[in-house]
């Protein structure tokens, strides 16, 4: 989990989270114990990508195809499966760096 880069402090999993869920984009993350500012890096930006939309896409690209996953419902609800369990797992590999 990524810490301050001032201060060492750990962020926790859910600040981390919903930085990535913000409405502006990826929102920056303050410390709470020295304040400073961490943005979210272009490597971090690529990595979100690759865990929770490209799995997506490959699933619904290659496997939807296939029974039971044929029908649009079933592959939209799987998809979006993937896409969230992708993203729970994203706070342990992005990492930020201080504004």
């Amino acid at each position: 989990m990524q810490k301050c880069q001032n201060c060492n402090m750990p962020f926790s999993w859910s600040e981390i989270y919903k930085s990535f869920w913000s409405w502006k984009g990826y929102k920056p993350i303050e410390c709470d114990n020295c304040g400073k500012k961490h943005k979210i890096t272009a490597t971090g930006r690529l990595i979100f990508v690759a865990l929770t939309v490209l799995p997506m896409l490959i699933f619904i690209k290659f496997i939807s195809f296939f029974p039971p996953f044929n029908n649009f419902l079933v592959a939209l609800g799987l998809a979006l499966a993937i896409l969230f369990v992708g993203s729970l797992v994203t706070p342990y590999f992005v990492r930020f760096k201080v504004v």
